[in-house]
């Protein structure tokens, strides 16, 4: 019995010397403590402002919303994780910061292997953000299709196309691939490329057809028209006809070749030039026009 009462006692020195220990510990940290919480409180609030301040100054550049509060959150973040970490040192928990470390590096390690297309779509629409190959309204070709930007978001950018589709694109195949971006291009060039029967006046032929299409400068925004013979192909002659016109709307430059080609088919029908052959077509024997 006086045995069990020395061991109980004996335990109950025990705890209470290893909460003496843990006391004179937090009385001799309570200073450490208290300071690495205003340390974190002031970090908390440095963040804060330098989130705004960040946002507020990408704005003005990318004039992006999503890139100004992706890279502003990132900033928050990283002055966060410092702050913690300026903590748990004023605490002396050097070992804490060190594993802290490691883990987050492994972990941000393994993250960029699995989702290192996502992360690549984000870094493409932040570059796109800020170099702004085109705009919200712009008519851009890219990847095999044309139409005018919708939405640019960091992941994507969607397009809409002239028969009304919408196209999502991953930023990524956008900033490995050409663009080609059509409202930066005030003015284009208009090509054609025919062929006509050798039995009629050349040199009448590009009279006429210079004669039409420069009188639609007055009507239409074209300028600098040029009808030359580019080849011989008997029995027929290879025409090239070239103008510049505007290009302030989206289906300008089509509506520009479209009366274009009314008016040079106009002309064959009037003077009754038939076998007309576009590049890559079998030579039709028929009149250009009713």
């Amino acid at each position: 019995m006086k045995e069990d009462e020395i061991n109980l006692e004996h335990g109950f020195s025990l705890i209470q010397e290893k909460l003496t220990r843990w006391w004179v510990y937090l009385m001799q940290m309570l200073p450490n403590f208290v300071l690495a919480l205003v340390a974190l409180a002031a970090f908390v609030l440095m963040a804060r402002f330098i989130r705004r301040f960040a946002h507020r100054l990408l704005l003005r550049i990318s004039r992006s919303e999503s890139v100004a509060s992706l890279v502003a959150g990132i900033v928050y973040s990283l002055v966060i994780i410092f702050g913690i970490m300026t903590a748990l040192d004023v605490m002396k928990l050097e070992k804490t910061v060190s594993s802290l470390l490691a883990g987050v590096g492994i972990i941000g390690l393994a993250l960029g292997f699995a989702f290192q297309d996502l992360t690549a779509n984000f870094i493409s629409g932040a570059f796109i953000a800020f170099k702004k190959p085109f705009e919200i309204g712009h008519t851009v070709e890219t990847n095999g299709f044309l139409g005018t930007v919708q939405e640019i978001r960091l992941r994507s950018t969607t397009l809409r196309t002239f028969a009304g589709l919408h196209v999502i694109i991953p930023n990524k195949e956008i900033f490995q691939k050409p663009i080609i971006n059509y409202s930066l291009t005030r003015e284009r060039r208009v090509e054609l490329e025919f062929s006509v029967v050798n039995t009629f006046d050349i040199v009448f032929i590009e009279q006429q057809l210079r004669q039409v299409l420069t009188q639609q400068t007055a009507a239409q925004s074209i300028r600098n028209v040029e009808v030359y013979f580019s080849a011989i192909e008997d029995p027929k002659i290879k025409l090239y006809v070239a103008f510049w016109t505007e290009n302030k709307e989206p289906n300008e430059f089509m509506k520009a070749r479209h009366q274009a080609i009314l008016a040079i088919y106009g002309v064959f029908a009037k003077y009754k030039i038939y076998n007309v052959q576009t590049p890559g077509q079998p030579t039709a024997d028929k009149p250009a026009a009713g």
